[in-house]
Protein backbone atom coordinates (compact mmCIF):
# COMPACT_ATOMS: atom_id res chain seq x y z
CA UNK A 1 0.00 0.00 0.00
CA UNK A 2 1.68 3.10 -1.31
CA UNK A 3 2.39 6.69 0.84
CA UNK A 4 -1.01 8.52 0.67
CA UNK A 5 -2.19 11.97 1.83
CA UNK A 6 -5.08 12.62 4.52
CA UNK A 7 -6.47 15.83 4.22
CA UNK A 8 -5.34 18.67 7.64
CA UNK A 9 -8.72 18.56 8.65
CA UNK A 10 -9.63 14.77 9.33
CA UNK A 11 -6.22 14.23 10.47
CA UNK A 12 -6.30 17.16 13.01
CA UNK A 13 -10.36 15.83 14.25
CA UNK A 14 -9.52 12.06 14.03
CA UNK A 15 -6.23 12.38 15.89
CA UNK A 16 -7.96 15.17 18.74
CA UNK A 17 -10.84 12.67 19.38
CA UNK A 18 -8.14 9.35 19.69
CA UNK A 19 -6.67 11.58 22.49
CA UNK A 20 -9.67 12.08 23.65
CA UNK A 21 -11.14 8.14 23.39
CA UNK A 22 -8.15 7.21 25.59
CA UNK A 23 -9.03 10.03 27.96
CA UNK A 24 -7.05 13.29 27.65
CA UNK A 25 -9.53 16.12 28.16
CA UNK A 26 -10.41 17.42 24.47
CA UNK A 27 -8.41 21.18 25.52
CA UNK A 28 -5.33 19.43 26.25
CA UNK A 29 -6.47 16.82 23.40
CA UNK A 30 -5.78 19.42 20.46
CA UNK A 31 -2.17 20.99 22.11
CA UNK A 32 -1.36 17.56 21.72
CA UNK A 33 -2.87 17.40 17.77
CA UNK A 34 -1.62 20.45 17.10
CA UNK A 35 2.21 19.49 18.11
CA UNK A 36 1.95 16.61 16.32
CA UNK A 37 0.67 18.16 13.15
CA UNK A 38 3.11 20.71 13.26
CA UNK A 39 5.79 18.33 12.68
CA UNK A 40 3.96 16.98 9.84
CA UNK A 41 3.97 20.44 8.51
CA UNK A 42 6.64 20.68 8.67
CA UNK A 43 8.28 17.67 7.17
CA UNK A 44 9.52 16.35 10.02
CA UNK A 45 7.49 13.23 9.73
CA UNK A 46 9.49 10.97 12.49
CA UNK A 47 8.00 13.26 15.16
CA UNK A 48 4.46 13.30 13.52
CA UNK A 49 1.74 11.09 13.02
CA UNK A 50 4.32 8.66 12.76
CA UNK A 51 4.55 8.31 16.41
CA UNK A 52 0.97 8.87 17.39
CA UNK A 53 -0.10 5.55 18.44
CA UNK A 54 3.23 4.12 19.49
CA UNK A 55 4.48 7.22 21.70
CA UNK A 56 1.13 8.21 22.77
CA UNK A 57 -1.86 6.05 22.59
CA UNK A 58 0.53 2.90 23.59
CA UNK A 59 2.05 4.56 26.77
CA UNK A 60 -1.14 6.28 27.78
CA UNK A 61 -3.05 2.39 27.69
CA UNK A 62 -0.13 0.58 29.01
CA UNK A 63 -0.66 2.82 32.33
CA UNK A 64 3.32 5.04 31.98
CA UNK A 65 1.77 8.64 30.66
CA UNK A 66 -1.21 10.03 32.62
CA UNK A 67 -3.82 11.53 29.56
CA UNK A 68 -4.88 13.93 32.06
CA UNK A 69 -1.96 16.37 32.96
CA UNK A 70 -1.35 17.82 36.36
CA UNK A 71 0.84 20.48 35.87
CA UNK A 72 1.86 21.84 39.13
CA UNK A 73 4.44 24.74 39.87
CA UNK A 74 6.56 23.72 42.87
CA UNK A 75 8.62 27.10 43.03
CA UNK A 76 8.28 30.54 41.58
CA UNK A 77 10.10 33.56 40.67
CA UNK A 78 8.68 36.81 38.48
CA UNK A 79 11.34 35.41 35.98
CA UNK A 80 11.40 31.84 36.49
CA UNK A 81 9.32 28.58 37.76
CA UNK A 82 9.84 24.89 38.14
CA UNK A 83 7.06 22.92 37.45
CA UNK A 84 6.04 19.30 38.23
CA UNK A 85 4.50 17.73 34.99
CA UNK A 86 3.65 14.29 37.09
CA UNK A 87 3.81 12.38 34.08
CA UNK A 88 1.46 13.96 32.37
CA UNK A 89 0.86 14.56 28.47
CA UNK A 90 4.50 15.91 27.37
CA UNK A 91 2.95 18.51 24.65
CA UNK A 92 0.78 20.02 27.43
CA UNK A 93 3.39 20.35 29.55
CA UNK A 94 5.18 21.95 26.78
CA UNK A 95 2.76 24.36 25.73
CA UNK A 96 2.05 25.72 29.35
CA UNK A 97 5.64 26.07 30.56
CA UNK A 98 6.36 28.09 27.51
CA UNK A 99 3.53 30.42 27.60
CA UNK A 100 4.39 30.83 31.27
CA UNK A 101 8.36 31.65 30.62
CA UNK A 102 7.12 33.88 27.69
CA UNK A 103 4.50 35.42 29.97
CA UNK A 104 7.31 36.18 32.07
CA UNK A 105 9.55 37.62 29.80
CA UNK A 106 6.82 40.13 28.51
CA UNK A 107 6.47 41.54 31.82
CA UNK A 108 10.44 41.41 33.25
CA UNK A 109 12.55 40.94 29.79
CA UNK A 110 13.07 37.38 29.92
CA UNK A 111 11.72 34.14 31.46
CA UNK A 112 12.75 30.45 32.58
CA UNK A 113 10.79 27.29 33.49
CA UNK A 114 12.51 24.24 34.39
CA UNK A 115 10.26 20.93 34.15
CA UNK A 116 10.82 17.32 35.70
CA UNK A 117 8.45 14.34 36.03
CA UNK A 118 7.21 15.02 31.95
CA UNK A 119 6.77 12.64 28.83
CA UNK A 120 8.10 13.40 25.44
CA UNK A 121 7.11 16.66 23.96
CA UNK A 122 6.87 16.08 20.38
CA UNK A 123 9.53 18.24 18.30
CA UNK A 124 11.29 21.01 20.35
CA UNK A 125 10.50 23.37 17.57
CA UNK A 126 7.00 23.77 18.57
CA UNK A 127 8.40 25.47 21.50
CA UNK A 128 10.61 28.23 20.46
CA UNK A 129 8.23 29.24 17.42
CA UNK A 130 5.73 29.79 20.25
CA UNK A 131 8.10 32.66 21.18
CA UNK A 132 8.90 33.83 18.16
CA UNK A 133 5.06 34.90 17.24
CA UNK A 134 4.97 36.37 20.51
CA UNK A 135 8.46 38.77 19.86
CA UNK A 136 10.87 36.76 21.59
CA UNK A 137 13.17 34.39 21.09
CA UNK A 138 13.33 31.06 22.68
CA UNK A 139 15.30 28.11 23.40
CA UNK A 140 14.75 24.74 24.52
CA UNK A 141 15.78 21.19 25.43
CA UNK A 142 15.03 18.07 26.56
CA UNK A 143 16.39 15.31 27.80
CA UNK A 144 15.50 11.71 26.67
CA UNK A 145 16.13 7.75 27.28
CA UNK A 146 19.46 7.17 26.94
CA UNK A 147 20.57 6.07 23.49
CA UNK A 148 23.74 8.26 22.64
CA UNK A 149 27.34 7.59 23.79
CA UNK A 150 29.50 10.27 24.53
CA UNK A 151 32.70 10.75 22.53
CA UNK A 152 35.07 7.51 23.27
CA UNK A 153 32.19 6.03 25.10
CA UNK A 154 30.00 3.03 22.96
CA UNK A 155 27.32 3.27 26.07
CA UNK A 156 24.01 5.30 25.78
CA UNK A 157 24.37 7.56 28.20
CA UNK A 158 22.18 10.55 26.69
CA UNK A 159 18.97 10.79 25.58
CA UNK A 160 19.37 12.85 22.03
CA UNK A 161 19.20 15.91 23.95
CA UNK A 162 17.90 18.76 21.30
CA UNK A 163 19.44 22.38 22.10
CA UNK A 164 16.56 24.50 20.22
CA UNK A 165 16.63 28.16 19.23
CA UNK A 166 14.18 30.49 17.44
CA UNK A 167 14.35 33.78 16.53
CA UNK A 168 12.30 36.65 15.22
CA UNK A 169 13.33 37.58 11.58
CA UNK A 170 11.04 39.62 8.78
CA UNK A 171 11.33 36.80 6.45
CA UNK A 172 8.53 34.70 5.83
CA UNK A 173 9.39 32.48 8.05
CA UNK A 174 11.47 32.79 12.05
CA UNK A 175 14.70 31.13 12.19
CA UNK A 176 14.12 28.21 14.10
CA UNK A 177 17.00 25.86 14.60
CA UNK A 178 15.48 22.35 16.19
CA UNK A 179 18.05 19.83 16.24
CA UNK A 180 19.23 16.79 18.65
CA UNK A 181 23.01 16.92 19.50
CA UNK A 182 23.57 13.25 18.25
CA UNK A 183 23.66 12.86 14.24
CA UNK A 184 20.50 11.25 14.20
CA UNK A 185 17.34 10.39 16.22
CA UNK A 186 15.58 7.45 17.77
CA UNK A 187 12.44 8.84 15.75
CA UNK A 188 14.51 8.97 12.47
CA UNK A 189 15.69 5.50 12.91
CA UNK A 190 12.32 3.97 13.64
CA UNK A 191 11.41 5.89 10.60
CA UNK A 192 13.70 4.18 8.27
CA UNK A 193 12.39 0.74 10.06
CA UNK A 194 8.87 1.85 8.96
CA UNK A 195 10.12 2.71 5.58
CA UNK A 196 12.95 -0.06 4.65
CA UNK A 197 15.64 2.26 4.71
CA UNK A 198 19.31 0.76 6.09
CA UNK A 199 20.65 3.39 8.98
CA UNK A 200 23.18 5.65 7.75
CA UNK A 201 26.81 5.24 8.20
CA UNK A 202 28.24 6.68 11.49
CA UNK A 203 25.24 7.43 13.16
CA UNK A 204 25.57 4.08 15.73
CA UNK A 205 28.48 2.79 17.44
CA UNK A 206 28.46 -0.73 18.53
CA UNK A 207 29.82 -2.08 21.72
CA UNK A 208 33.50 -2.58 20.14
CA UNK A 209 33.56 0.86 18.92
CA UNK A 210 32.25 0.14 15.64
CA UNK A 211 30.34 1.95 13.12
CA UNK A 212 26.52 -0.13 12.89
CA UNK A 213 25.49 -0.14 9.20
CA UNK A 214 22.53 -2.30 7.50
CA UNK A 215 18.88 -2.87 8.52
CA UNK A 216 17.58 -0.25 10.86
CA UNK A 217 15.23 -2.70 12.92
CA UNK A 218 18.51 -4.83 13.89
CA UNK A 219 20.09 -1.60 14.85
CA UNK A 220 16.82 -0.09 16.90
CA UNK A 221 16.95 -3.45 18.69
CA UNK A 222 20.35 -3.00 19.56
CA UNK A 223 20.06 0.34 20.69
CA UNK A 224 17.02 -0.47 22.76
CA UNK A 225 18.43 -3.79 24.45
CA UNK A 226 22.17 -1.53 25.18
CA UNK A 227 24.48 -3.28 22.78
CA UNK A 228 24.71 0.24 20.63
CA UNK A 229 24.43 3.36 20.91
CA UNK A 230 23.80 6.36 18.74
CA UNK A 231 26.74 8.80 17.70
CA UNK A 232 26.84 12.86 18.79
CA UNK A 233 26.92 15.42 16.39
CA UNK A 234 30.04 15.12 14.57
CA UNK A 235 30.59 11.35 15.16
CA UNK A 236 32.48 8.59 16.54
CA UNK A 237 35.61 9.81 17.70
CA UNK A 238 37.05 13.76 17.72
CA UNK A 239 38.23 13.80 14.51
CA UNK A 240 35.23 15.62 13.13
CA UNK A 241 34.33 17.48 16.15
CA UNK A 242 32.12 14.33 18.51
CA UNK A 243 33.36 15.98 21.46
CA UNK A 244 31.23 19.27 20.35
CA UNK A 245 27.88 16.92 20.25
CA UNK A 246 28.72 15.24 23.39
CA UNK A 247 29.44 18.56 25.04
CA UNK A 248 26.47 20.44 24.07
CA UNK A 249 24.16 16.99 24.99
CA UNK A 250 25.59 17.47 28.34
CA UNK A 251 24.56 21.00 28.84
CA UNK A 252 21.20 19.98 27.75
CA UNK A 253 21.21 16.78 30.24
CA UNK A 254 22.04 19.39 32.96
CA UNK A 255 20.04 21.88 31.97
CA UNK A 256 17.03 19.78 32.08
CA UNK A 257 17.76 17.71 35.02
CA UNK A 258 19.59 20.23 37.18
CA UNK A 259 17.66 22.91 37.53
CA UNK A 260 14.48 21.70 38.14
CA UNK A 261 15.72 18.15 40.36
CA UNK A 262 14.84 15.55 38.10
CA UNK A 263 15.93 12.87 37.12
CA UNK A 264 18.88 12.09 34.31
CA UNK A 265 21.17 9.30 32.46
CA UNK A 266 19.99 5.72 33.44
CA UNK A 267 17.26 6.78 35.34
CA UNK A 268 15.43 7.42 32.14
CA UNK A 269 15.34 4.59 29.98
CA UNK A 270 11.08 3.59 31.49
CA UNK A 271 12.06 0.70 33.46
CA UNK A 272 12.52 -0.02 36.80
CA UNK A 273 14.62 -1.78 38.75
CA UNK A 274 13.08 -5.78 38.03
CA UNK A 275 12.63 -4.51 34.39
CA UNK A 276 8.72 -3.12 34.33
CA UNK A 277 7.67 -0.55 32.27
CA UNK A 278 7.26 2.98 34.09
CA UNK A 279 6.85 6.25 33.38
CA UNK A 280 9.86 7.85 31.79
CA UNK A 281 9.93 11.13 33.98
CA UNK A 282 11.26 13.00 31.54
CA UNK A 283 12.91 16.79 31.87
CA UNK A 284 12.63 19.84 29.99
CA UNK A 285 13.99 23.64 30.14
CA UNK A 286 12.33 26.70 28.58
CA UNK A 287 13.69 29.95 27.62
CA UNK A 288 11.89 33.27 26.42
CA UNK A 289 14.12 36.93 26.14
CA UNK A 290 11.33 39.46 25.16
CA UNK A 291 13.12 41.30 22.17
CA UNK A 292 11.33 44.66 22.93
CA UNK A 293 13.01 45.38 26.32
CA UNK A 294 15.95 45.15 23.86
CA UNK A 295 16.32 47.57 20.77
CA UNK A 296 12.55 46.43 20.31
CA UNK A 297 11.21 43.56 17.93
CA UNK A 298 11.41 45.41 14.66
CA UNK A 299 14.94 45.84 15.21
CA UNK A 300 15.28 42.58 16.11
CA UNK A 301 13.40 41.39 13.01
CA UNK A 302 15.11 43.27 10.78
CA UNK A 303 18.29 42.62 12.09
CA UNK A 304 17.76 38.96 12.04
CA UNK A 305 16.17 38.96 8.46
CA UNK A 306 19.47 41.26 7.33
CA UNK A 307 21.85 38.65 8.66
CA UNK A 308 19.95 35.81 7.11
CA UNK A 309 19.79 37.72 3.80
CA UNK A 310 23.61 38.36 3.36
CA UNK A 311 24.37 34.48 3.84
CA UNK A 312 21.81 33.44 1.51
CA UNK A 313 23.47 35.94 -1.01
CA UNK A 314 27.36 34.96 -0.07
CA UNK A 315 28.66 32.55 -2.87
CA UNK A 316 27.39 29.08 -3.66
CA UNK A 317 29.34 25.62 -4.15
CA UNK A 318 29.32 24.62 -7.71
CA UNK A 319 25.71 23.30 -8.55
CA UNK A 320 23.91 24.70 -5.60
CA UNK A 321 21.30 27.22 -6.40
CA UNK A 322 20.45 28.07 -2.68
CA UNK A 323 21.73 28.88 0.65
CA UNK A 324 19.06 27.56 3.33
CA UNK A 325 18.70 28.63 6.59
CA UNK A 326 17.53 27.01 9.93
CA UNK A 327 13.59 26.87 9.64
CA UNK A 328 13.92 27.98 5.88
CA UNK A 329 12.89 24.22 4.11
CA UNK A 330 10.17 23.57 7.10
CA UNK A 331 8.49 26.76 5.90
CA UNK A 332 8.86 25.74 2.09
CA UNK A 333 7.53 22.10 3.19
CA UNK A 334 4.65 23.74 4.70
CA UNK A 335 3.93 25.78 1.03
CA UNK A 336 3.94 22.35 -0.64
CA UNK A 337 1.81 20.55 1.71
CA UNK A 338 -0.78 23.00 2.64
CA UNK A 339 -3.55 21.92 0.41
CA UNK A 340 -2.31 18.46 -0.28
CA UNK A 341 -2.27 17.25 3.05
CA UNK A 342 -0.41 14.80 5.31
CA UNK A 343 1.24 11.93 3.60
CA UNK A 344 0.76 8.75 5.58
CA UNK A 345 2.91 5.38 5.05
CA UNK A 346 1.29 2.26 5.31
CA UNK A 347 2.51 1.46 8.66
CA UNK A 348 0.56 4.04 10.16
CA UNK A 349 -2.19 3.83 7.69
CA UNK A 350 -2.91 0.58 9.40
CA UNK A 351 -2.03 2.21 13.18
CA UNK A 352 -4.98 4.96 12.48
CA UNK A 353 -7.08 2.15 11.23
CA UNK A 354 -6.80 0.20 14.11
CA UNK A 355 -6.83 2.82 16.82
CA UNK A 356 -9.82 3.83 14.96
CA UNK A 357 -11.61 0.58 15.30
CA UNK A 358 -10.85 -0.14 19.03
CA UNK A 359 -12.15 3.18 19.98
CA UNK A 360 -15.20 3.40 17.89
CA UNK A 361 -14.28 6.17 15.96
CA UNK A 362 -16.33 4.75 13.26
CA UNK A 363 -17.36 8.36 11.08
CA UNK A 364 -13.46 8.07 9.66
CA UNK A 365 -13.20 6.48 6.77
CA UNK A 366 -9.71 6.76 5.58
CA UNK A 367 -8.72 7.54 1.91
CA UNK A 368 -6.63 4.15 2.25
CA UNK A 369 -9.70 2.26 3.05
CA UNK A 370 -11.34 3.84 -0.57
CA UNK A 371 -8.54 2.95 -2.87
Amino acid sequence: MPKMNLDWKTAYDFITDAFVGVGVPREDAEICTDVLLESDKRGIESHGCNRFKPIYIDRINAGIQNPVTNFEIVRETPTTAVVDGHDGMGQVIGYKAMMLAITKAKKYGMGMVAVRNSCHYGIAGYYATMATKHGCIGITGTNARPSVAPTWGVEGMFGTNPLTIGIPTDEEFDFNLDCATSITQNGKVEYYERIGEDVHPGTIVDLDGNPVEGDAGVALKKIRNGTAALTTLGGIGEALGGYKGYGYAMVVEILSAALADGIYGKDLNGKDADGNIRPYHLGHFFIAIDTEHFMGEAACRKKAGDIIRSVRASRKAPGADHIYSAGEKEYLVWQARKDSGVPINEAVQKEMSKVRDELGLTKYVFPWERA
